[in-house]
């Protein structure tokens, strides 16, 4: 009796994978050694052509390669696989293929696919009428679209995706992270756009980065003309990058700007530069300086170990007008700085050095300091006498300069706090402090204001101060919702000290404030301390109820003898009685949020500051408004805020759910009342803004423009236009 060509449909023991059959005698030339596991419902084998076929729920893998179908013939002799129906193939990088039918070898890595989608590890998906992969997984299609957007919406329904990519052929190439696009279109927002016959993007693999051109950038101004930017990305290693961009101008001559970025075992820096040529006069009216015009800045962090840590930071200019007439900054002022740093639980040190640029007319930089060194070092210890908190400072600072007077100082300190409650619920705060002091300067006549100079040579001060601060909280219920009044009283004992011989390098900014007006010192450094006995007063109320919170404190202090204080007039703390000044913060659910600062004269009332600050709407539909007022009559030759009043105003609205419009704009309020040397008339427009753009979790685009007004360095203002396009999931 012949034997049977092929055996029955025997329904499998049991759906879980199972080592695949052997065959009789010698396998064929395109069996493999490698490992191959399958299940299924349904399972037939022809033994004399040794062809296995599985039916329903068919799932086979090998080698981290995983294949699901309703059916799979699988020829043992050729090696060659076909699966029909809900193919899905599965990669070991988490790659997704599925079609309607796919041929594949025994290896689950390389045959062909029609009318397939692939969907890659990053969520990126490729859709073509046909595909191939070959034994090292490049992936070719022909007629395919890719896209890394979302083609379905929240509930789940099919949408368009915001960019996509369609040509006649299509290579992933897994091994390069590459997408290499042949006869391409680019379709965006539904807008078909032409690209080069050929070109690739990566496809969006970071862990070794990519190499290529990233989009451009667009802009046109008054100043440089029309503007095209084309950055170059080099991905060096997985932690060091190098961008590239060369800037073209029709109105000045071209730029080429560069940043390089490193992240390594100590930790992360990154160093920038623009390179260009051109007219280097800080007016108009100076001779021309045409020359090379260069900026660089820097930055980094960098962890030693634990406890001990680098920061630094570094910017400078060749010129003053540079950062501005490329759009790069509009900073008046470039700082550099490092910052060694030790901080535990209960010590600081830093040894730092600070230098200064200035970027105004008026600016002499030989003038500049130079803080070198700058030793600052704390500890805290616990009193084991009296209870509370000692804290011990040393410090040491130098400054230099190129032209003009140097200083340097040294001095310990230590400060003694012990806060408690006493039994009628009050909050009691007792501070002792004291401080010892080392000065030096030298060509102090140099220094054009004389209150900053101090005199030559050698000096030396002690400080002490007794301090008592009692606040005294009352709860209750109020208005629908629960109420804390608390009265605060300070009490500050500190005798006179020699400040005007001392030179004044970082205590010259100088205002009376609800931040400052309980502080032991009231001037911002150490160079100045505020001496004589004072009392200070004042009022903290809260209002907490559904969807109402109101914060507001008020206050003022009163000096306990008549000696003459070293606050300049208009600083709110000259004379005996200070100013009022106070702060109320309210908050209205979500949706309203406005904060009020003030400074009431003592004598007249007058309101001395008043800065106003409101913001109404939610994260994606707002308006906000910023008002200040100084009118302190302060002298013009304090270095300070000079009297000015100004309105800011900005808003957005999103008027669909991807789209918004927004703008913004700064007004000087400023006349002759609050500054005799000004020159505005009371409402000039100092910057208006307006922009609309589209953004999604795949596509922002914006299109904006902005004037300036204010004439700054003898540079022309007027219009800039910019266009700005960022594709979210197009790699590098």
């Amino acid at each position: 009796m012949p034997a049977p060509t092929a055996a029955a449909p025997v329904p499998a023991p049991t759906p879980a994978p199972a080592p695949a059959p052997a065959a009789p005698g010698t396998a064929g030339a395109a069996t493999t050694d490698r490992p191959v596991d399958f299940s299924s419902d349904v399972v037939v084998y022809d033994s004399q052509a040794d062809v296995l076929t599985a039916n329903g729920r068919v799932r086979m893998s090998s080698e981290g390669n995983y294949l699901a179908a309703d059916q799979i013939s699988w020829d043992r002799k050729t090696g060659k696989v076909v699966a029909l129906g809900n193919v899905v193939v599965v990669n070991p990088q988490g790659d997704k293929l599925i079609g309607d039918r796919v041929d594949l070898t025994d290896e689950l890595r390389q045959g062909t696919v029609d009318n397939l989608l692939y969907v890659m590890e990053s969520g990126a998906r490729l859709a073509a009428r046909r595909g191939s992969r070959d034994a090292n997984g490049v992936l070719t299609l022909e007629k395919a679209v890719y896209s890394p957007c979302p083609v379905t919406t929240e509930c789940g329904r099919a949408k368009e995706p915001s960019w996509k990519i369609s040509a006649a052929r299509v290579v992933n190439d897994p091994v390069r992270h590459r997408i290499r696009f042949s006869g391409g279109r680019f379709e965006i927002l539904g807008i078909t756009l032409p690209l080069l016959p050929i070109f690739s993007i990566s496809t969006g693999d970071r862990s070794q980065g990519m190499n290529g051109f990233l989009l451009p950038d667009v802009k046109v101004s008054r100043r440089n003309g029309f503007e095209l930017a084309l950055p170059y990305h080099w991905q060096i290693a997985p932690n060091r990058d190098l961008t590239v961009t060369p800037r073209v101008f029709t109105a000045v001559y071209p730029a080429l700007e560069a940043q390089y970025r490193e992240l390594n075992s100590l930790g992360a820096y990154q160093i920038g530069g623009f390179l260009t040529y051109g007219d280097r006069r800080v007016l108009a009216t100076d001779p021309k300086d045409d020359g090379i015009r260069a900026y660089v800045e820097g930055n980094g962090k960098f962890q030693f170990d634990p406890l001990w840590s680098l920061t630094t930071s570094f910017r400078y200019a060749t010129d003053k007008t540079l950062l501005l007439r490329y759009d790069i900054s509009r900073d008046e002022r470039l700082r550099s700085f490092t910052n060694l740093e030790r901080i535990d639980t209960n010590s600081y040190v830093s040894i730092a050095a600070w230098a200064f640029q200035g970027l105004l007319v008026t600016d002499d930089n030989k003038m500049a300091p130079i803080a070198l060194p700058a030793i600052d070092a704390r500890w805290r210890l616990e009193d084991p006498a009296f209870g509370g908190v000692i804290q011990l400072q040393a410090n040491s600072l130098a400054i230099l300069r190129r032209e003009g007077q140097d200083s340097q100082r040294a001095f310990v300190s230590a400060e003694w706090n012990k806060r408690m409650l006493t039994p009628l619920g009050q909050e009691l705060l007792l501070t002792a402090f004291g401080r010892g002091d080392i000065y030096h300067t030298s060509d102090s006549a140099s220094t054009a204001t004389a209150i900053y100079r101090g005199e030559d040579g050698w000096h030396g001060r002690a400080i002490g101060a007794l301090a008592a601060d009692l606040k005294w909280p009352f709860v209750g219920p109020a208005f629908g919702g629960e109420q804390i009044l608390s009265p605060r009283v300070q009490v500050v004992l500190t005798p006179a000290v020699p400040n005007l011989t001392i030179p004044n390098e970082d205590s010259r900014s100088v205002d009376l404030e609800d931040s400052n007006l309980f502080a032991l010192n009231r001037f911002s450094g150490y160079d100045r301390w505020e001496d004589g006995s004072r009392v200070t007063y004042g009022l903290d109320w809260t209002l907490q109820r559904p969807n109402l919170a109101i914060n507001t404190t008020i206050g003022q202090s009163y000096r306990l003898n008549r000696r003459d204080v070293i606050f300049p007039d208009g600083t709110g703390l000259s004379g005996q009685l200070s100013d009022i000044v106070g702060r109320t913060r309210i908050q209205f659910g979500r949706l309203i949020d406005v904060t009020h600062r003030y400074r009431l004269d003592k004598k007249t009332l007058g309101v001395r500051r008043n800065e106003l600050d409101l913001t109404i709407g939610t994260d994606a539909t707002y308006v906000r408004a910023g008002y200040i007022r100084l009118n302190r009559n302060i002298s013009q030759s304090i270095e300070d805020l000079q009297d000015s009043e100004e309105l800011q105003l900005a808003g957005r609205w999103q008027v669909r759910r991807h789209w918004s419009v927004y703008g913004s704009t700064v007004i000087d309020l400023t006349d002759k009342q609050e500054d005799p040397l000004s020159i505005a008339d009371g409402f000039d427009p100092v910057r208006h803004r307006l922009g609309i753009e589209y953004e999604d979790d795949c596509l922002s685009i914006g299109f904006s423009w902005r004037k300036d007004y204010v004439q700054l360095y003898g540079q022309r203002q007027g219009s800039t236009f910019q266009f700005r396009v960022a594709l979210k999931g197009l790699g590098r």
